[in-house]
């Protein structure tokens, strides 16, 4: 597996951010980091053993000086090989404002798994703001349409608990487009 290291600004050891797969000894961190995070939808710790194992390769996280910081789950949807969906970003606080979101997505996407992509959705909720910059954003980089519609509908699927949550999709996009076109 090979390690992206990106270094922001200054060059001492703080600033420099790794990107890689995760492997199931993540599960833990992943799962505090998600817990840090109020935004969020909490998962079982389990769950995120499961994204650290079986769905490591959709799946990639970003360490500074050996501290979980950042995550991205996704996965590939067996009907649909030519698509993304990326589950859940988290990225802890000392770590924002570095655009470590979009290279996590960026990372995942230039995979070999992922070589049939030309897609990438997600789910929203409408007041999320930092979420639709992210994937208008990705968007803008890929040079794609960004297409919205309710997906999850909150008295039809929530049972009025939760939000709706919208369907983005991003694409079709040329794998050109990408910003890391080749990783392990």
């Amino acid at each position: 597996m090979k390690l992206t290291a990106v270094t922001h600004g200054n060059t001492n050891a703080r600033s420099s951010i790794a990107i890689r797969a995760p492997k199931r000894e993540d599960g833990a961190a992943v799962w505090q980091l998600i817990s840090d995070t109020t935004s969020l939808d909490d998962n079982s710790m389990y769950c995120n053993l499961l994204q650290c194992s079986h769905f490591a390769a959709t799946c990639a996280l970003a360490e500074m000086d050996g501290e979980v910081v950042g995550w991205v789950s996704g996965y590939i949807p067996p009907e649909h090989p030519d698509t993304y969906f990326v589950w859940q970003v988290c990225v802890a606080e000392k770590a924002r404002g570095k655009g470590l979101a979009k290279r996590l997505i960026n990372a995942v996407l230039a995979r070999k798994v992922c070589a049939e992509v030309t897609q990438v959705q997600s789910t929203i909720t409408k007041d999320n703001k930092p979420s639709w910059a992210l994937f208008g954003s990705i968007a803008d980089t890929l040079d794609a349409e960004l297409a919205r519609k309710p997906h999850f509908k909150r008295e039809d699927h929530f049972a009025g608990l939760h939000d709706t949550e919208f369907l983005v999709t991003i694409g079709p996009f040329e794998r050109e487009a990408l910003p890391v076109r080749s990783a392990a």
